[in-house]
């Protein structure tokens, strides 16, 4: 059955031609459908992608009972129920860096049209009038740019300010020294402290509960008299009627805004009527080159989602800015011992998880929250009824659940890609580890105090047994007569004579009566079979 993928709102054809080249794909391009028909057909795909005419709400996620990726060609996800869509497991990708020349190139052209009067230039020229004498413009050099914000966009604008000979700060508590060093840009402890020094505001952060209103009535006085504020990153973000008061009484020479709170800006809104004051139709992103790019980069990421679940790109996944391919090994690993580690616990009656804690060697510490992701996944598989748990929504639901997850210091063996998974239900614990090195296949290296060696696999069958002769071939002998092949078998003891602990990888899967045929056997104390999720 093919991967069914509904493109909208007019993406450029480049990055629809990625998705028609995949095989797999089945590519349904639809111009921008009324919600109502959205919400019907929703059900029929596995993506969709979109820019910002087409709202993903939480009704129409839900609705959505196989999709498994939201693709946005553009920057702003602030018309996807994000929420509801990392519940549900559903990967958000965006395409960030594609616009980031579109609207550095844009702001400048904005702002110097702002200083130099050149919309009301060209409509006296246009209208047979040669008003030179009253166009009397300024500089931007020798002037302070103060950017809230100091990502991509905030440090294209930067780098370009320099060149118009502009002193540039910015405050950013969320960038490091290293970016402000190397952008040549004056960091700002506070806002407050920018906001005293900058001429030229301008903002580029997303619109966020911290954000709202953050240029407001406030900020705005603190600014230089005849300082310019512009907004082309989210309508919100700058208090529009504070805006206005402040250029009604004369404290700001101008604006320049390309967004704003509802959009689009229809009828008799109070900013039509300022001279002051550049107005854009959100037009930051509206360049031939930027529509491709984001395009290109939106649909390569869906792709790479549907066919690879790389969720590197995602903006609700674990895996956001990881290297999915090398951690790859380390989060099949980290998700299959808790689920070895669940399953031999729901065997000894303790059903209800209470904690779940990973330690990590130095190489995947930095991975800690990826990794503890996936073995929240592994923890919940065969326990919650949802079709999606993967790296988007394991945390949340096991939080939800009111299990605890932590990441515990340090690594449990001398191994710098090793892996320990240790869950707790009331009186019952246990520790599963491995070893997720990047030269040979994931192996299971311990099950609590037993040291093992084993790659989970398929479908593993775990013994506990009486450290005596004969329980190896018995145990072989029942397999064989269920018609059981055995890839490997690993017997592990703690001492000779006592208790004894075998993991045996087994192809496909087993008949249902295997357990009970198992426990039966002489010597044989348990028997658990934990069938993998994706089987390889």
């Amino acid at each position: 059955m093919p991967l069914k993928i509904l493109v909208t709102d007019e993406v450029d054809a480049e990055g629809v031609t990625l998705l028609r080249a995949v095989p797999e794909f089945e590519v349904d391009e639809q111009p921008t459908l009324p919600a109502s028909e959205l919400l019907e057909r929703i059900g029929q795909y596995d993506a969709i992608v979109g820019r910002s005419a087409t709202k993903i709400t939480a009704a129409l996620l839900r609705r959505a009972t196989r999709l498994k990726v939201v693709g946005r060609a553009g920057v702003g996800v602030d018309n996807i129920a994000m929420d509801v869509a990392t519940e549900l497991g559903i990967a958000v990708i965006n395409a960030p860096a594609g616009n980031t020349v579109a609207v550095a190139e844009l702001f400048f052209g904005a702002v110097i049209s702002l200083l130099r009067h050149l919309t009301r230039a060209d409509a006296s020229m246009h209208d047979g009038r040669w008003d030179r004498s009253e166009l009397l413009g300024t500089e931007l050099r020798g002037k302070t740019l103060g950017i809230v914000g100091l990502g991509r966009i905030g440090s294209a604008i930067a780098q370009r300010a320099h060149a118009f000979g502009m002193e540039v700060i910015a405050y950013d508590p969320y960038v490091g020294d290293e970016r402000f060093a190397a952008q040549r840009v004056r960091r700002e402890p506070t806002l407050e402290a920018l906001l005293d020094a900058a001429q030229v505001l301008t903002v580029h952060t997303p619109l966020t509960d911290e954000t709202t209103g953050l240029v407001d009535a406030a900020a705005l006085a603190r600014l230089r008299t005849g300082a310019i504020v512009v907004n082309m990153a989210r309508g919100g973000i700058v208090d529009d009627d504070a805006l206005r008061a402040a250029l009604d009484r004369g404290h700001l020479a101008g604006a320049v805004l390309d967004v704003y709170a509802k959009e689009p800006l229809t009828g008799d809104h109070p900013f039509r009527g300022y001279t002051d004051v550049v107005l854009l139709p959100h037009i930051g992103a509206s360049t031939a080159e930027a529509q491709q790019n984001v395009a290109v980069d939106a649909c390569a990421a869906v792709r790479d989602a549907l066919l690879n679940g790389d969720l590197s790109r995602s903006l609700n996944g674990a895996l956001a800015g990881e290297d999915a391919a090398t951690l790859g090994p380390a989060l099949l690993l980290a998700r299959r011992a808790a689920a070895v580690a669940r399953a031999l616990l729901a065997d000894r009656g303790a059903t209800a998880v209470e904690s779940l804690t990973l330690k990590t060697g130095d190489d995947l510490t930095s991975s800690a929250g990826a990794l503890l992701a996936a073995a929240a996944a592994g923890m919940l598989e065969g326990v919650v009824e949802l079709e999606r748990i993967n790296l988007i929504n394991a945390r949340s639901l096991a939080t939800a659940r009111g299990v605890v997850l932590a990441h515990g210091e340090g690594g449990f063996a001398p191994h710098s890609r090793a892996i320990e998974v240790r869950l707790s239900a009331g009186a019952h614990s246990l520790r599963v580890g491995g070893v997720a090195a990047l030269d040979f296949t994931p192996r299971l290296t311990r099950i609590g105090d037993f040291h093992v060696d084993v790659a989970p696999r398929g479908t593993l069958v775990v013994l506990t047994n009486h450290d005596v002769p004969g329980v190896i071939g018995r145990v072989g002998t029942a397999l064989a007569d269920a018609g059981v092949n055995i890839a490997e078998y690993h017997q592990a003891r703690l001492a000779a004579g006592g208790e004894a602990l075998a993991v045996i990888s087994i192809d496909g899967a087993p008949p249902a009566h295997v357990r009970n045929t198992l426990t039966a056997l002489r010597d044989v104390r348990s028997a658990t079979v934990v069938r993998f999720e994706g089987g390889a």
